[in-house]
């Protein structure tokens, strides 16, 4: 049942917006270090995919907290409200999965050139993917019972 605005799935929207930009962010740097790999007929390292696909889970996390959205008691004269709350929330779940994708194409660079770190570059990614989870998670907290 749509209870207003805030049903539009604002969340959802920035979050998936912000994994596009990641992904695509950290495509391109590991199509291009596939072809330095492929012009100086070496291996081209097919893990680089992990740095693409790191930013996909901030739309997860968007759907999830628009499902909560939608499911939380609030009334009918509020819908402003739960529109700026999912606007808000979504606005800092984008921004942690392009700032991740752009962390991954550094990583994708990185691993490329010397073989070594995958580790390390993942580390990095998980803080970066830790804020969208704390935003998720504080957010579904503050909704209404």
């Amino acid at each position: 049942m749509v209870q207003g605005l805030g049903d539009m799935g604002l969340s959802l929207t920035f979050a998936a917006v912000g994994s596009a930009l990641g992904t695509g962010v950290a495509g391109m740097a590991a199509i291009g270090a596939w072809k330095r790999a492929f012009m100086q007929n070496k291996m081209a390292p097919f893990i680089l995919i992990a740095f693409v696909g790191a930013p996909l889970s901030q739309t997860i996390y968007g759907m999830i907290l628009r499902n909560a959205i939608q499911a939380s008691n609030f009334t009918s004269t509020a819908s402003s409200y739960q529109m700026i709350f999912g606007l808000a929330a979504g606005l800092a779940m984008g921004a942690s999965a392009w700032m991740q994708g752009k962390a991954g194409a550094s990583a994708a660079d990185a691993l490329a050139e010397t073989g070594k770190g995958f580790g390390n570059y993942i580390m990095v990614l998980g803080v970066i993917e830790t804020v969208a989870l704390f935003v998720m998670v504080f957010s579904m907290t503050a909704l209404p019972k």
